[in-house]
């Protein structure tokens, strides 16, 4: 698994690999069952600090999109789909997100037309 983490990036490590893993769980580049690098060769891998990998798949877990055991190691959860419901977190982010848009003077239907294409992107329908 080749992550491209920006260590110039305001966003810390942790995040950028918790985010491109949800991400490849979203697009279908990570299946459920498939097995995940170790902590330890995450961190080599990406020459991070091997807490900074450990606190990635930490998260990943608590937020139910990865399982970990010690004779397997990580895998991407079996049945990773929510309920459907969206958080309170992912509606504050999208939020601030459609705030952010707005403020650059994007116009409502262009920010929508994206966030399809994406959406559609994802399911592979391009």
């Amino acid at each position: 698994m080749l992550m491209q983490l920006d260590f110039s990036d305001d966003v810390p490590i942790y995040m950028q690999i918790r985010d491109q893993i949800v991400m490849g769980i979203a697009d279908g580049r990570l299946r459920a069952g498939e097995k995940l690098p170790t902590i330890r060769a995450l961190a080599n891998e990406s020459g991070i600090n091997m807490m900074t990998a450990n606190k990635a798949y930490a998260l990943l877990k608590q937020e139910g999109y990865i399982q970990t055991d010690r004779r397997s190691g990580a895998l991407v959860r079996e049945e990773f789909r929510g309920s459907g419901i969206i958080t309170e977190k992912t509606k504050h982010s999208l939020t601030l997100l459609i705030s952010e848009a707005k403020l650059a003077g994007v116009p409502m239907q262009d920010f929508l037309s994206l966030c399809s294409r994406i959406y559609k992107e994802m399911e592979g329908e391009e």
